[in-house]
C-alpha cells in the first residue's frame, strides 16, 4: 500500500513539474542570473526585459491563434516588415496623419491574411507550404514598395524626390516604456479571453483539435481558419507598427528576425498549466523565458553571434517536448 501511495505522489510530482515546467524554468533562470549578475534584478533591467519581449510576444500571440486552428503561419515576419514599411511611408512620403497611416498598414496585413486563407482554404495548399510561399512574396512586395532601401525622416526617395513628412510624436511614444508593455499585456489578455471564454475561440480550438469532427458538428471550418489567419496577420502587423515606432524608420526585412523567437515562444508556451495546446498566457511565459535567457547571456558578455545557438537549442527542446508528449 505504501508503494502505491508513493507511486501516486511521484506521478503527481512529475505531472506538476511537467505542467509548470516553463514557470519553473523562468524562476530558475532568474535565480541563476541574479546570483551571477548583481544588478540583474534592478527595476530598469526588468523593464528592459519586458520591453524587449513585447514585440515578439505580440507576434507570437498571433501565431498562437493560427496554431490553435492547427495552422502554422510562417509569413508573420514578412507581414511585420510590410506593416513597418507601409506605416513609415505613409508618414514620410505622403505626410498622412497617425490614424490614416496605421489604418493603411493594417489594411495591407489583412490582405496578406486573406491571401493566406485563399491558398489554404480554397486552393487546399498545406499551411506550412502556403505561408512559406507568402513569406517570400510579401518580403518581395515590401522591398519592391520601398525600392529595396530604408525609409526615414528627411531621406529622399530612391528617385531623388524629396520628402517632407515626419513621424508623429504620439506614434513614437507607443514603443516607449510603459506603453509598449501595457499594449503587450492587453493583447495577451484579450486573446486569452477570446480563445478560452468565447464561442468563437472554442470553435477555433475545435477546428484545430479535429477538423472532421468540427465539420460534422456544424462548425464552419473554413471561416474559422480564415479568422485565425486574420488574427495572426493583424497581430504581426501590430508588431511591425511598434517596431516602426521603436526604430523611427522602415528597414529592409525588419520583421524577419522575429519569426524564430515567436515560434519558440508559441511552442514553449503550449505546456503551460497543463494546457497541452496553444494558449496566450503560455506564449507570454515562453517569450519571457527566451527574453530572460537572452538578457542574462548578454549581461554575462556572451558574444552576440552565439545567442542564436542558444535560442535554437531552446526551440529544439520546446518542439521535442511538444511532439514527444503528443506521441505518448
Amino acid at each position: 500500500m505504501l508503494r502505491g501511495v508513493l507511486k501516486v505522489q511521484n506521478n503527481k510530482a512529475i505531472n506538476f513539474t511537467k505542467d509548470w515546467a516553463i514557470v519553473i524554468a523562468v524562476i530558475l533562470l532568474i535565480l541563476i542570473f541574479t546570483i551571477a549578475i548583481p544588478n540583474f534584478m534592478q527595476t530598469s533591467n526588468i523593464l528592459n526585459i519586458l520591453r524587449s519581449i513585447s514585440i515578439v510576444t505580440i507576434i507570437a500571440v498571433g501565431l498562437t491563434v493560427s496554431l490553435s486552428a492547427n495552422g502554422f503561419d510562417l509569413s508573420i515576419g514578412s507581414t511585420a516588415t510590410l506593416a513597418n514599411s507601409v506605416v513609415v511611408s505613409m508618414f514620410v512620403w505622403y505626410s498622412m496623419p497617425t490614424g490614416v497611416s496605421i489604418l493603411a498598414a493594417l489594411v495591407a496585413v489583412v490582405c496578406v491574411a486573406l491571401f493566406n486563407a485563399f491558398l489554404i482554404v480554397k486552393v487546399k495548399i498545406p499551411d506550412l507550404f502556403a505561408t512559406l510561399a507568402t513569406m517570400f512574396i510579401i518580403e518581395g512586395l515590401a522591398m519592391t514598395y520601398t525600392g529595396g532601401g530604408s525609409i526615414s525622416v528627411g531621406m529622399p526617395r530612391l528617385d531623388g524626390t524629396p520628402t517632407e513628412g515626419t513621424i508623429s510624436a504620439f506614434f513614437l511614444t507607443l514603443s516607449k516604456t510603459p506603453w509598449i508593455i501595457l499594449i503587450m499585456l492587453v493583447i495577451v489578455l484579450l486573446v486569452h479571453l477570446f480563445l478560452t471564454y468565447t464561442k468563437h475561440g472554442r470553435f477555433i480550438y475545435a477546428v484545430g483539435g479535429n477538423e472532421e469532427a468540427a465539420k460534422l458538428s456544424g462548425i464552419p471550418v473554413n471561416r474559422y481558419k480564415t479568422i485565425a489567419y486574420i488574427f495572426s496577420a493583424v497581430l504581426a502587423g501590430i508588431g511591425g507598427l511598434l517596431l516602426a515606432s521603436q526604430i523611427g524608420s522602415a528597414q529592409i526585412n525588419a520583421g524577419a528576425g522575429y519569426l524564430m523567437p515567436a515560434v519558440a515562444a508559441a511552442f514553449i508556451g503550449q505546456s503551460f498549466a497543463g494546457h497541452g495546446k496553444p494558449n496566450a498566457i503560455g506564449t507570454l511565459f515562453g517569450a519571457t523565458l527566451v527574453g530572460v535567457l537572452e538578457n542574462g547571456l548578454v549581461m554575462l558578455s556572451v558574444p552576440y553571434y552565439s545567442l542564436n545557438i542558444i535560442k535554437g537549442l531552446v526551440l529544439a527542446l520546446a518542439l521535442a517536448s511538444t511532439y514527444y508528449s503528443r506521441k505518448k
